[in-house]
């Protein structure tokens, strides 16, 4: 896998710290900074979500993407799956997330909770090398609703 970030404050753009970055697969993505209100040169212009903010959003399309696939390989009826993520980073260089709580929304026709349970569980533990990697420095917790379409 392969991605090309460059920063576009050299270019004049209306953020001094905003970042394109270019993955392997020739998606884009803008990132840019927070503002820094003591600090204006060193902050962003709120023009895009954060790297950190991109980091947690590519962790919830990763363990989404497992419970939608390992609940359609069990022939359930899966209608929509959401998952929220909250987080908690920590207060000193470097940030990393300490805590991460995942909550899921499965909607579908006559699928068992043990089922989604089953497969937050296996993405949890077994597939997505995103939480797998996070939860190295983040106690990383989960919970489920299941709505009956």
């Amino acid at each position: 896998m392969e991605c090309t970030v460059t920063w576009t404050g050299a270019a004049g753009t209306r953020s001094g710290m905003g970042f394109v970055a270019e993955t392997g697969s020739g998606h884009v993505l803008a990132m840019d900074g927070a503002p820094d209100a003591a600090r204006p040169e060193h902050g962003g212009a709120n023009l895009a979500p954060r790297p950190m903010e991109a980091v947690l959003a590519g962790t919830g399309g990763c363990t989404a993407y497992d419970v939608v696939l390992i609940l359609r390989r069990g022939r359930h009826d899966v209608r929509g799956c959401s998952v929220k993520l909250s987080s908690e980073r920590a207060e000193t260089d470097p940030k990393v997330f300490t805590r991460i709580h995942m909550h899921f929304t499965v909607t579908g026709k006559g699928i068992p909770a043990a089922a989604v349970e089953r497969a937050i569980q296996l993405s949890h533990d077994k597939y997505c090398s995103a939480s797998i990697m996070l939860g190295k420095t983040a106690e990383i917790t989960t919970s489920f609703e299941l709505i009956e379409a």
